[in-house]
């Protein structure tokens, strides 16, 4: 699921297969030393430096025709500090290993995203993030970070060091540094019990404010060209364990989710006039199902079947008035839209550019199955998102620049501010930085 690593003559290709690049050299460091060195040899041959994780970003963002930095080589727990319950770990460690791992010392996250495979400097750096009402993204679980500058120099960062750093660097897009290793809290092993139900579309809406208030991580997928979605709430268990039977989860993460929704997906590509029926017969495929199990085995799931997607953080008092107007736009377009729309919350925080900057927050998900023309649909529902003063996710397809920014972001000059700073000479600037934060 990882992006090529050396795909033909040195192309490296992101996930969902719609960014490429041809990087002048890749190194794969195998200590911070190394990648100190890496970051000052490229500043004397004047070339711009990019770190990439597993390519989840669907922008531009890790593209790059100067130095290509691959963390692979940083991984693993640094340091687990029980007394104050935090973990330290290096930046290229993939979320799925960590969760792993963090199972394994009766440690958890308190919150994630559903997709694993990314590594935990890439997925905080966009600002990944899962559900909740009150407990944030990933990044906002973050309690110190590590990051190589501009002049190849280490700068650690935390509430008490360096603060304005900090402030800014949970989600620092790759333009303050390479982030070299991240310390989040963590909390003991705790059980969730998830209850998935289908719900009318209209019932959810009328109901939202109650259903984000009343579970601890509320989240649902509508069908476009239905009146269905698939609700989804995860809230704290003192159990038992009542983990999805394995066949049952053969059969409806891997079967339902991802193999038959891959044959659904090819044939509304071939025949885009099928996608309305196949529509109704997906929002009724999954049925009702409850299961307890430890965080990241109720967080994420496998997402095989390959998207594009563009995800705008609105506030959560927009959410429905967005959606409604998401619909009717979907109903009259003529669009055939196969992929469901994902809606999720999340609490304020104090980062600086992460989307849920100083306002509560609700998450609109519009994707398109990989290969099939995206652009009219996610431009419409991005005339919609924008009009909420949305804010689009940093690793999503989006068409936002600097301007646009400065207005949504009240703290934008801040971080801009630090960026001349850290990195005077722009060593990691690429062309998507340059449209998002400015030259």
């Amino acid at each position: 699921m990882s992006s090529t690593a050396n795909g033909k003559n040195g192309t490296w290709r992101n996930w969902g297969r719609n960014v490429s690049a041809r990087p002048a050299r890749e190194v794969t460091p195998a200590s911070v030393d190394e990648l100190a060195a890496a970051v000052r040899r490229a500043a004397e041959d004047g070339l711009k430096v990019k770190a990439v994780g597993a390519g989840h970003s669907f922008t531009s963002i890790a593209a790059t025709d100067g130095v290509l930095i691959r963390p692979q080589l940083l991984t693993g727990i640094r340091d687990i500090d029980r007394e104050n319950m935090t973990v330290t770990v290096e930046a290229g460690t993939p979320l799925k290993r960590l969760n792993m791992a963090l199972a394994r010392e009766g440690l958890s996250l308190t919150n994630m995203g559903d997709i694993m495979e990314q590594t935990v400097s890439g997925a905080t750096s966009t600002g990944t993030h899962g559900t909740g009402r009150d407990s944030g993204s990933i990044a906002a679980q973050i309690k110190g970070l590590e990051l190589v500058t501009g002049d190849g120099s280490l700068l650690t960062c935390s509430e008490k060091e360096n603060p304005d750093v900090f402030a800014a660097a949970r989600v620092g897009l790759g333009a303050l540094g390479v982030v070299t290793a991240i310390t989040f809290a963590v909390e003991p092993v705790f059980l969730l019990t998830a209850r998935e139900e289908p719900m009318p579309f209209d019932k959810v809406l009328s109901d939202f404010e109650e259903l984000w208030a009343e579970n601890e991580h509320f989240e649902f997928y509508w069908f476009p060209h239905t009146g269905s979605t698939n609700t989804k709430r995860n809230n704290r268990s003192a159990g038992p364990e009542q983990p999805v039977p394995q066949l049952k989860s053969w059969f409806e993460d891997e079967f339902l989710s991802n193999g038959v929704f891959q044959v659904a997906n090819w044939v509304g590509r071939a025949a885009p006039a099928t996608i309305p029926a196949i529509a109704q017969i997906s929002s009724k495929a999954l049925s009702a199902r409850t299961y307890t199990d430890i965080p990241y085995k109720v967080f994420t799931s496998p997402r095989r079947v390959r998207f594009v997607e563009m995800e705008y953080a609105v506030p959560r008092a927009a959410v429905v008035d967005a959606l409604r107007e998401l619909k009717a736009m979907v109903d009259r377009s003529g669009l055939r839209v196969s992929f469901p729309v994902e809606v999720r919350t999340a609490p304020a925080d104090d980062i600086t550019l992460s989307t849920a900057s100083g306002r509560d927050s609700a998450y609109i998900a519009v994707h398109m199955f990989q290969g099939t023309p995206y652009q009219r649909y996610f431009t419409a529902a991005e005339r919609i998102f924008t009009a909420h003063e949305g804010r689009p996710h940093w690793g999503k397809v989006h068409t936002r620049d600097a301007e646009y920014f400065s207005r949504v972001y009240p703290r934008f000059g801040e971080f801009t501010a630090l960026r001349d700073r850290l990195d005077p000479d722009r060593r990691f600037q690429n062309d998507y930085l340059r449209r998002v934060l400015g030259a």
